[in-house]
């Protein structure tokens, strides 16, 4: 199942890059982004209502909801940039720049978390990391 949730997961934030390039024309990307967040907290408050998991929030711990935080304002800043990038510049060159973010998660996961990876995870990084450049120039 979590394969099948991380390739649904690529397949709409692909979706999302796309559609977003067509709705942002003539639109402040700032705007754009707003009306984003909107349909976001509809779906996942709708998501959770339905499941019926919003009782969790009484177990959440100040250090969840301290990181929680931090993460929402790290996503917020993340698509203010992307859908700036995108109003300004093709998809094809901002997506895999954006995607860069991937290697910058294994370093992150390295220091802050203090996770390790393997030979193979390293030479992906790499590949990933040079992929990028050719992409871009």
């Amino acid at each position: 199942m979590e394969i099948v949730c991380t390739i649904l997961s690529a397949l709409f934030a692909a979706l999302t890059s796309i559609l977003a390039k067509i709705g942002i024309k003539g639109v402040d990307s700032n705007l754009a982004t707003a009306i984003r967040t909107t349909v976001i907290i509809f779906l996942s408050w709708g998501i959770v209502f339905a499941a019926g998991t919003q009782s969790g929030m009484k177990n959440l711990t100040k250090e969840n909801w301290l990181f929680l935080i931090l993460s929402g304002l790290a996503t917020g800043l993340s698509w203010l940039f992307y859908y700036k990038a995108i109003a300004l510049g093709d998809v094809s060159k901002v997506a895999p720049i954006d995607k860069s973010s991937i290697v910058m998660t294994l370093i992150l996961s390295y220091i802050i978390l203090g996770e390790h990876f393997d030979l193979k995870t390293l030479i992906a990084g790499i590949l990933i990391t040079a992929g990028t450049f050719v992409m871009i120039m």
